[in-house]
């Protein structure tokens, strides 16, 4: 793993770097070491993961990123306790944890909620199962429903929701719990890009506000260097840390920051990690058969 490497134009300012030393500071809330994934099919053993490492201090976001079955999903998957590692190991806050856990909250890229539950009822739902008795939870979930901005929709169910909302909503129910991460499995991969955009700016605001540290999948690298202090970068095939990138834009974080020398430099550093130019490439071209012939000639 190592750090990535800019112009010296481009270098972290003095702000970014007192940011990642006061990062560094912090205790450690999530520790993953030597950890391995294999899976058994009718081909064989496959590794899914090979030895993937990193900390996830306090306060920090940190995205995962990679190319399509590089095991970004496996991974989250296995810190929140629905999977198993097949060898390693996964503390938080030090202690070694398997399982699932109120101390590990979760929002998935699906719509997970009740669709039989209004919004308050959904919030409330974890904090019930807790032995939370129903005046308390109650006031509880009001409180993370307002947080996300849905006050006025707490009676309403997840069919009258618009997606953003519905996250919003999954958020909110992921919090209510006080857990010590967040893990997010590309939440916003199903939304509309102007909708993607608000719920980008949303979970910003809501990371800024409370006490939670955040670990982020996605796919896409503009939204990854927008929401991360630090992006860790997946090999595909199998799966394994090949770069933590400490991303150089300084907070708060703009859209207008998108076109950024510092933003565009590291968008860079990431696709040339993720789609290294091979030969394979001219595997992507199709046999075309030309079956009519037109008027005018196109461009192949």
């Amino acid at each position: 793993m190592t750090r990535i490497e800019l112009p010296s134009y481009l270098e972290q300012s003095d702000e970014v770097k007192e940011r990642f030393d006061e990062i560094k500071q912090r205790e450690v809330i999530l520790e993953v070491k030597d950890l391995y994934k294999y899976f058994t099919t009718a081909k064989g053993e496959i590794t899914a993961l090979k030895n993937i490492n990193f900390k996830v201090h306090r306060r920090e976001f940190v995205c995962v990123i990679g190319a399509s079955g590089c095991g970004k999903s496996t991974l989250i998957r296995i810190l929140s306790g629905l999977e198993s590692a097949s060898t390693g190991q996964m503390l938080l806050d030090g202690e070694p944890v398997s399982g699932p856990g109120p101390d590990r909250g979760m929002v998935f890229q699906g719509y997970t909620l009740f669709p039989w539950l209004t919004v308050k009822k959904n919030v409330m739902f974890g904090l019930r199962s807790q032995g939370m008795s129903e005046a308390n939870a109650e006031g509880e979930a009001l409180q993370w429903i307002d947080l996300v901005g849905l006050e006025k929709f707490s009676e309403s169910y997840p069919d009258q929701l618009s997606g953003g909302m519905k996250q919003r909503v999954a958020i909110a129910r992921a919090l209510a719990n006080k857990p010590r991460i967040l893990l997010m499995d590309e939440p916003y991969g199903a939304l509309d890009a102007q909708t993607r955009s608000r719920m980008q700016s949303y979970l910003l605001q809501i990371w800024h506000n409370i006490d939670i540290t955040v670990l982020f999948i996605t796919h896409d690298l503009d939204e990854a260097i927008y929401l991360a202090d630090r992006i860790l970068v997946l090999k595909a095939h199998p799966g394994e840390v090949q770069e933590v990138i400490e991303v150089p834009v300084p907070r708060p974080r703009d859209p207008e920051q998108f076109m950024s020398p510092e933003f565009l430099a590291t968008r860079k550093r990431i696709d040339e990690l993720i789609h290294p130019p091979s030969d394979e490439d001219e595997d992507d071209k199709l046999n075309m058969i030309r079956l009519t012939r037109v008027g005018d000639e196109v461009e192949p």
